[in-house]
């Protein structure tokens, strides 16, 4: 089992930035992918962002492209998503989720976050 924990969410103006992090623990002994995701109110969850184990693998959601960056420090077990140049569409809780292979945390992960919500202005 791995359990997840985000934080870093808030309110921020359009333009603004957010870093957000999640601390893994549990079995992080074992190589594993982490991602993210939303959900904005209405919506279905929506992936963002992807990062293998090694940190040499990343991918995007299209329109976060640029903008968001996904990084991780395996020493800390903690991942993080800077977010920058923020739109008021961006608004929704933001979900961490981990699986052992890259394809599989950006479709089905195994492990999930509780969330933190991200609400940007306008």
């Amino acid at each position: 089992q791995v359990q997840l924990v985000e934080s870093g969410g808030g309110l921020v103006q359009a333009g603004g930035s957010l870093r957000l992090s999640c601390a893994a623990s549990g079995r992080t002994f074992s190589p594993y992918a982490m991602g993210w995701f939303r959900q904005a109110p209405g919506k279905e969850r929506e992936f963002v962002a992807a990062i293998s184990w090694s940190g040499d693998t990343t991918y995007y959601l299209n329109a976060v492209k640029g903008r968001f960056t996904i990084s991780r420090d395996n020493a800390k077990n903690t991942m993080y998503l800077q977010m920058n140049s923020l739109k008021p569409e961006d608004t929704a809780v933001y979900y961490c989720a981990s699986d052992p292979s890259f394809n599989g945390v950006r479709r089905d992960p195994n492990y999930w976050g509780q969330g933190t919500q991200v609400t940007v202005s306008s």
